[in-house]
């Protein structure tokens, strides 16, 4: 069960080599978390992300997890589940695409949208339905910025990202009252300490830039709140608002 704070004990994270995850799961761990579920593919580099947060003192297991085989959710993460309750979950996995290349070859960009909207809605109905009957729990969403308004730059990604962003509000609004909580967080720019961070790499340095440490810091004090969408940083909410309503050609013009 969750602490006094409202701090997970057990959480999975669905995407299990993922930056934001792992900095996520060490920041918890720190606050008491105990066990710790890594889904994703098998890989040596999610069993060294397992060894590592062993040694911070908590309980981590490993589970082969496929978003693009959403056929197999229920299975594996019923599997999880039965093993105990798990107070949170994070839904951590995504592809960027290559925008360039996925316009001219159309599988690659529906590729992008079935990770990062198919595969995650399967995978978040499957653990909200299990942490109700559970009768709680809280679904920790990365959706993007991106999905705030489509760019020339990366509209692909950006529109999978609404999708889940969408899916994810509607989602919490059909758990309200249930005990089962759904925080949608919207990141900007990740980059990892001095360096990009793997989606990211690549990429021109941007305004309002922030870590995957800065966004585990959110995620815990979302939880603490009880909070329904987080931004980070902060500053995005009031930037994404203007730019939201900028007229379309306008919008064009703006180095995005």
């Amino acid at each position: 069960m969750k602490d006094a704070f409202g701090l997970p004990r057990s959480l999975l994270i669905l995407g299990g080599t993922s930056e934001i995850g792992l900095a996520t799961a060490r920041r918890l761990i720190a606050r008491r978390a105990r066990t710790v579920w890594l889904a994703g593919r098998p890989s040596p580099a999610l069993d060294t992300a397992a060894d590592r947060l062993r040694t911070l003192g908590a309980d981590v297991r490993t589970v082969d997890f496929d978003a693009l085989d959403p056929g197999s959710h229920e299975e594996v993460l019923g599997k999880v589940f039965a093993e105990g309750a798990i107070d949170m979950v994070l839904l951590a996995f995504g592809v960027l695409g290559d925008q360039a290349h996925d316009e001219a070859e159309p599988l690659a960009a529906v590729r992008v949208a079935q990770t990062n909207y198919t595969g995650a809605v399967s995978a978040g109905l499957v653990c909200a339905g299990a942490m109700q009957t559970q009768g709680h729990g809280s679904l920790v969403v990365l959706s993007s910025v991106a999905g705030e308004r489509a760019r020339r730059a990366d509209f692909i990604y950006g529109s999978s990202k609404a999708g889940l962003d969408a899916f994810a509000q509607g989602l919490g609004d059909a758990m309200y009252g249930t005990g089962v909580q759904v925080m949608v967080v919207r990141p900007g720019f990740v980059r990892s300490g001095s360096v990009r961070s793997r989606t990211t790499a690549g990429w021109p340095e941007t305004p309002l830039a922030t870590t995957p440490e800065a966004v585990a810091t959110a995620i815990e004090l979302g939880l603490r709140r009880r909070s329904e969408t987080v931004w980070v940083p902060g500053a995005l909410r009031m930037a994404m608002a203007a730019v939201r309503h900028l007229p379309r050609p306008l919008f064009r013009r703006l180095p995005l």
